[in-house]
């Protein structure tokens, strides 16, 4: 699914209550009016429609990517708010209850009561949870916590909004526009059920357990873990999950992490994870035995279903771990296509299994390539970052338009890195990138 076809999509759904309405026939009040009213019911279909966005579901994912797909998420809930904040400073029409011989609103809103009550609690929650997503690093809550906060906030607008719209709206609350809002409301809760039940339920059923938690970097662990029974999840590789370590399915302690094993062996999954705060500045003290759950597989930085000559893998730091997954895969399967890791990092001791990734040179048609940006006296290898000069001595060569180029690690290195590629001539879809950094 292209992104282009999914913001098609939305875009529709966005547009059809104001279709619906028109289709009502009623007469016609104050143009700011009708423009107040059209904010709102886009707005209210925007709602209803990120539930579906949050939702994590593979078939969106795999496609276009978890990073494009919150992107997205995100750039509505704003377009969301403007137009709720703006909607009920427009109104021409007075406020007062709907008089007998004005059935269709056009002389009054009727905006009186409960009704009034819901929208403006609704109108407050959601600036609200707008700006305290917006702004989560800077307020300091943990994810778990506000994770918590932003699901239960959500139901609670979308519950607010529907009464407000159902009771006061001159167009909701009749007709097909009913349904359409019915539907889109049982598509919001059956998302919510698939996420808070029906998936927790099938992860108590697929428990994994902790193998083993080894240093391979300064502050850096490799995390292995294997399923209590059967085979491990099937996976492409370099996609990731969200993983809970300890706990239970329905516990919001998770956070995704990039697969570094390899789908073909089928005993376990392991990760690169380095401390950044919470959960991870704890993985060293996780004992093997201790239970996990894994919720997954998403993503799409793979070499799936992708055509090209060769692989170029592009890392920095702790992205090494998709990337690892791939080659460790491209090893297992026998694929013997010519492929070269440009690894970045700021010193030796930072490079994650050196020793293996200089053993796939062996094993696989490889070539490995670390820099340095701050390097001891004694390093001979390159120096710098990943930056247009290097890339374009390393992929400069006739037919490197036709390898597929795969990006992990910083946010700035990957702009860097796109906007060198495609400097290069490269094809944009022969570069694939995925962040979890989103806004």
């Amino acid at each position: 699914m292209p992104p282009a076809l999914l913001i098609a999509g939305y875009i529709l759904l966005t547009l059809a209550p104001l279709a619906l309405a028109w289709a009502q026939g009623k007469p016609p009040r104050a143009f700011v009016d009708e423009l107040s009213s059209g904010l709102a019911l886009a707005a209210f279909a925007i709602l209803l429609m990120e539930f579906l966005l949050s939702g994590r579901f593979r078939s969106i994912s795999e496609r276009i990517g978890m990073d494009v797909t919150m992107r997205f998420h995100q750039l509505l809930a704003r377009v969301a708010a403007a137009f709720i904040l703006v909607h009920p400073f427009l109104y021409a029409t007075p406020l007062g209850l709907v008089r007998p011989d004005d059935a269709t609103h056009q002389g009054h809103l009727g905006l009186t009561g409960a009704a009034a009550y819901s929208g403006i609690i609704g109108w407050l929650l959601l600036l609200l949870l707008v700006v305290t997503a917006m702004r989560r690093t800077q307020i300091g809550h943990s994810y778990e916590r506000w994770r918590i906060g932003h699901a239960v906030g959500a139901v609670l607008i979308a519950a607010l909004v529907a009464h407000h719209a159902f009771a006061a709206g001159r167009y909701s609350g009749e007709g097909p526009l009913l349904w359409f809002w019915v539907g889109l409301l049982v598509l919001a809760g059956m998302t919510m059920l698939v996420v808070y039940l029906i998936r927790p339920l099938l992860r108590l059923r697929r428990p994994y357990e902790v193998v083993a938690v080894t240093p391979v970097a300064p502050q850096t662990w490799q995390l292995e873990i294997k399923p209590r029974h059967g085979a491990a999840m099937t996976y492409d590789a370099g996609q990731f999950v969200w993983l809970r370590v300890g706990g239970n399915p329905w516990s919001p302690d998770e956070h995704p992490f990039s697969l570094a094993s390899a789908p073909a062996d089928r005993t376990k999954l392991s990760f690169i994870i380095k401390a950044f705060g919470d959960f991870t500045s704890k993985l060293g003290d996780v004992a093997p035995g201790t239970v996990a759950y894994v919720d997954g597989p998403y993503g799409h930085l793979t070499l799936a279903r992708r055509k090209a000559e060769g692989v170029a893998l592009l890392a920095g730091g702790v992205g090494i771990a998709p990337l690892l997954g791939i080659l460790r895969q491209m090893q297992l399967s026998g694929d013997r296509r010519p492929a070269m890791l440009v690894y970045g990092n700021r010193s030796r001791t930072q490079i994650v299994l050196a020793d293996e990734l200089e053993a796939l040179t062996t094993s696989l048609n490889l070539t490995v390539v670390h820099v340095l940006s701050e390097p001891d006296d004694a390093w001979t290898g390159r120096r710098g970052m990943l930056d247009e000069a290097l890339l374009r001595e390393l992929f400069g060569f006739d037919g490197a338009q036709r390898w597929c180029y795969l990006l992990c690690g910083p946010q700035g290195m990957m702009d860097s890195c796109e906007r060198s590629l495609l400097g290069l001539s490269i094809p944009a879809r022969q570069i694939v990138s995925e962040r979890f950094y989103y806004d």
